[in-house]
């Protein structure tokens, strides 16, 4: 299975709070760190670890599989083809 079947294919419940949780995370540290204020030098650092967490957070719940699910997709996909 390439990088692409397991982005198309379906999250688990988790995985998908998760990501959301990620994404959020990576919002608000971007926008720490684009702030048009003067924060100091700590919260700017701080903030772009957590935006490199927030990515790395998402981008593995995305390409998380659940694999029951996918096996049910492919049965029904299978009688569907008439395979």
């Amino acid at each position: 299975m390439n990088i692409l079947e397991r982005a198309k294919a379906p999250t688990p419940k988790f995985f998908k709070i998760l990501r959301s949780i990620g994404l959020a995370l990576l919002g608000i540290s971007g926008s720490i760190v684009a702030a048009p204020v003067v924060l100091p030098a700590a919260v700017v650092t701080a903030a772009g670890y957590v935006a490199i967490a927030g990515g790395v957070i998402s981008a593995i719940s995305q390409i998380t599989v659940d694999d029951k699910a996918k096996k049910e997709i492919e049965n029904l996909s299978k009688a569907r083809d008439g395979n």
